[in-house]
């Protein structure tokens, strides 16, 4: 394997299989059916050595959700479900249901694809939070969250930091905790659309693409940040390097990397890409809907 700088927003490619993980962090993996599922936990110290912020990491490997069959589709969305409830239990003390308040922060670009997960899972959430007031009688009886949710779009289009607008829904809605969800960078072609990742350590809006912006985090809204995301993009250079790597050459000449580290500022998604986010889209917002709120099968 090529010794290389990864450009990436995932924890397990810093510490493949835990291997190289600090001794006082944590790892383990297991195989849930067809899933493969990581567990890693870093310290302040530990995450500090690599670039990543202390907390919980969960990943989810899948293979190519194209190929999933509908039953396979379903399963991984209740994996998902079950994991974002055992987060939420560990920030807030409280259990998915009535006295839960749960705001979905859709993060991201909804007119470029790649970027699209986010705002594309927020338009096919059944929102309850409203209920509460208009109809107490009907939210008793549903017995979900209360659920709220916000596409705050990209500095580029409302010319104010997203991080300001998700504080202002909180302020607004009240939730218990925050769901961000995003579109990661990965420092593998594999990990497209193939890997999703859950964080208790807060979110930088566009770190992955070299555009970090303000935190989401406890710190900066006042409630717990789970960031729930998935590769969709690797940089340029990644692509040629795993190109490399599977033709068998591994010694990369410093001229050559030199000129590959010059095209880090350049970002390639599938063909598909398209599809596959429609996909992810409709995997998010029924994993959320299920345990939170009404899945009403409206998510495609």
């Amino acid at each position: 394997m090529t010794d290389r700088s990864l450009r990436t927003d995932l924890a397990v490619e810093s510490f493949p299989g835990g291997k190289g993980l600090p001794r006082e962090a944590e790892y383990s993996a297991e195989n849930t059916g067809s899933f493969t599922v990581e567990r890693m936990k870093l310290s302040k110290e530990s995450g500090k050595a690599f670039g990543k912020p202390a907390g919980n990491y969960t990943t989810i490997s899948f293979g190519k959700i194209s190929e999933l069959s509908d039953r396979e589709f379903s399963s991984l969305g209740g994996l998902i479900s079950s994991e974002l409830a055992v987060y939420t239990k560990r920030a807030t003390g409280k259990s998915p249901g009535k006295e839960l308040g749960v705001l979905v922060a859709g993060l991201g670009n909804s007119g470029m694809t790649p970027d699209a997960v986010g705002p594309g899972t927020v338009a096919r959430l059944n929102a309850t939070s409203h209920l509460k007031k208009a109809d107490p009688e009907l939210f008793g009886r549903l017995g979900c969250s209360r659920l709220s949710a916000v596409a705050p779009g990209v500095l580029g289009q409302t010319g104010i930091e997203t991080s300001e607008l998700v504080r202002g829904a909180v302020e607004s809605a009240h939730p218990d905790v925050v769901i961000a969800i995003d579109a990661l960078a990965a420092g593998s072609c594999g990990r497209l659309f193939s890997t999703v990742q859950l964080s208790d350590s807060g979110i930088f809006p566009g770190s992955g693409i070299g555009n970090r912006r303000s935190e989401l985090s406890l710190s900066s809204l006042g409630v717990p940040v789970i960031a729930l995301g998935v590769p969709t993009v690797v940089d340029s250079s990644t692509l040629v390097l795993d190109a490399l790597e599977r033709a068998g050459f591994h010694d990369i000449p410093e001229d050559l990397t030199s000129v590959l580290e010059s095209g880090k500022s350049y970002f390639v998604a599938p063909k598909e890409c398209d599809m596959l986010i429609k996909s992810l889209c409709r995997l998010f917002a029924s994993a959320i809907n299920r345990e939170f709120g009404v899945d009403l099968g409206n998510n495609l």
